[in-house]
């Protein structure tokens, strides 16, 4: 049965349809009733800021541009400057501008179908994970890997935080941690509304003063120039292979960014003809393309660490804060130049651990809510992802960087060329995977083989290989096997299935079509009988018991499983 649009868009909640007893359906609504007032939480978009759902185009009223600021300033982080000094210092300047190359193509090519699908049907990483290759439940898996990501880069970049305080202020370490962390929180409440504007207003003078100094010594000492391309590393020697790759392999731990990229870019307006040229600009720009400003800022950390090196030494020059106190003493007075590195670190704290806090928020919710069929509310998974990365940060994470990061990548390279590799492969090529994106409980397999499959089979290869477990020679090449893997098996699992764990039925129930004229998602509103809310058409599907709606949020708490609809057979 099929529930019509209702007319000149009004809510369409209509009397209870032939089927179950009586008794049977009020106990249903008398349990959604229940659950619904425990969950209330979920009604206040304002501030949960659609993070189990479609993000509807009465909320998205930003232009293409802004939402493309607003994501690109979340990578003004200065972890980059410090992964970069890291493989600089220990292979030498050419492994380290071919590994962060190497790594910026791989982080180009998978993020570019990821950050299509994002921006064009309004949703986030893990509503795109589900339907393309890992069901419903088995996206939980890759939900709490990118969790991890946020909570480990927000630790990194508070750590950075803190040492810029300890130099300018004078603070401990463990008070700077504890104050980088609790900054963010009156920022992260809001969601996407005061995110923008903070991006927005703080990008130029972040520009101003990281592009600043660089220019400077370039113009004024080209010898810098001349010691950073031949700056040799600890370990000395040309172009090796497996340099390279060991450098590539930290880098690419960033692969995950483009979660956080699409955790803006689900706000993206709708595709038209009139703004299509500034859409795509902007997707492209803020998608894929934020590994360009990130791959020079890695190249920036090997330039500045060099610089620095004879004055502070090894251990010192992978710290930002001293990177840019070397910079700026260059070009300003003496007693200008620590309050405005402190000023610099600061500022890029707070841009991207913002949005570290908001993305982790958005992860742990979509984890927890479906396991434990309740949704607390956003909030309560920014103060556990918080509490996370401050632990983190009180037991010394910044001292062993490189090996977390390079542990990290195996698991995010294989996520991501998982993904990437349905979509493009087959969604568009094979064409066994639906291309329209679906994420709705009852329409998806509680786990598709096809992602999961690939993913843990890349992922566990790749791990044992970097820890040694098939020898020395071939760890260097794990982040190689990760992302080869599961590009070969995600379309092999395709084909082994032949795409029939993709969708559990192809009909929600509902006779309007998801997309428009244009492709965009619909905007026609309904309501959902169980909350009483309205929502556009992507967000709901018949309900079960009754001829009416349920919104994705609802779905998902619906603890009894009354008003999910019951499987029927995939379309041939």
């Amino acid at each position: 049965m099929s529930v019509q649009p209702p007319p000149a868009a009004q809510p369409a909640v209509e009397d209870a349809r032939p089927g179950p007893a009586a008794d049977e359906r009020a106990g249903a609504q008398e349990t959604a009733a229940d659950r619904t007032a425990g969950d209330r939480t979920a009604a206040g978009e304002t501030l949960e800021d659609y993070t189990l759902r479609f993000a509807p185009r009465s909320y998205r009223r930003w232009t293409p541009m802004v939402v493309a600021t607003t994501a690109l300033g979340g990578i003004a982080y200065m972890a980059d400057f410090s992964i970069g000094a890291g493989i600089g210092l220990t292979h030498g300047t050419g492994n380290a501008l071919a590994a962060i190359a190497v790594a910026a193509v791989v982080i180009f090519v998978t993020g570019f179908p990821l950050a299509y699908y994002g921006a064009r049907y309004n949703i986030d990483l893990d509503l795109i994970t589900r339907g393309s290759g890992f069901g419903y439940y088995g996206s939980v898996l890759t939900s709490v890997i990118f969790a991890s990501f946020t909570f480990i880069f927000f630790a990194l970049e508070g750590s950075i935080m803190a040492q810029g305080l300890k130099l300018g202020l004078g603070l401990p370490l463990w008070l700077g941690y504890l104050v980088s962390t609790l900054m963010v929180i009156p920022l992260v409440i809001y969601g996407m509304k005061a995110l923008s504007k903070l991006q927005v207003w703080t990008t130029p003078l972040w520009l101003l003063l990281m592009v600043g100094p660089l220019l400077y010594l370039v113009t004024t000492d080209p010898g810098t120039v001349d010691r950073f391309l031949s700056y040799t590393g600890t370990e000395g020697g040309g172009i090796d292979t497996a340099s390279v790759l060991l450098g590539a392999g930290v880098c690419l731990s960033l692969i995950a960014q483009i979660g956080e990229q699409i955790d803006y870019l689900r706000f993206m307006p709708p595709k038209t003809r009139e703004n299509r040229r500034s859409w795509w600009t902007a997707v492209v720009m803020a998608g894929p393309g934020w590994v360009v400003l990130g791959a020079l800022k890695q190249a920036i950390g090997v330039f500045l660490a060099v610089y620095i090196l004879a004055e502070v030494g090894p251990a010192a020059a992978t710290e930002p804060i001293q990177q840019f106190r070397g910079a700026f003493a260059a070009m300003l007075p003496s007693w200008l130049v620590i309050p405005l590195a402190v000023v610099l670190v600061v500022i890029s704290q707070i841009k991207i651990n913002v949005t570290n806090a908001y993305s982790g928020s958005l992860a742990w919710t979509n984890s927890v809510s479906r396991i434990t069929k309740h949704y607390p509310g956003r909030m309560v998974f920014v103060l556990l992802n918080l509490a996370f990365a401050l632990t983190l940060m009180e037991t010394d994470m910044f001292s062993v960087l490189s090996t977390i990061l390079g542990f990290y990548s195996n698991c995010a390279i294989a996520w991501v060329v998982t993904v990437a590799t349905d979509i493009i492969v087959n969604k568009y090529l094979l064409k066994l995977s639906p291309q329209a994106p679906e994420f709705r409980r009852g329409m998806l397999y509680a786990v598709n083989p096809v992602g999961v499959v690939a993913f843990v089979a890349a992922s566990g290869l790749s791990i044992a290989m970097y820890f040694h477990a098939l020898g020395d020679t071939l760890q260097p090449y794990s982040p190689v096997a990760a992302a080869l893997i599961a590009f070969v098996l995600t379309p092999l699992m395709a084909v082994v299935t032949k795409g029939r764990y993709y969708l559990r039925r192809t009909d929600d129930g509902i006779a309007e079509a998801l997309l428009d004229a244009d492709g965009n998602p619909s905007a026609t509103t309904y309501a959902c009988h169980v909350c009483h809310q309205d929502f556009e058409r992507p967000d709901l599907a018949a309900c079960h018991t009754h001829d009416a709606m349920v919104c994705s949020l609802c779905l998902t708490t619906d603890r009894t499983g009354a008003h999910v609809l019951p499987a029927a057979p995939a379309a041939a």
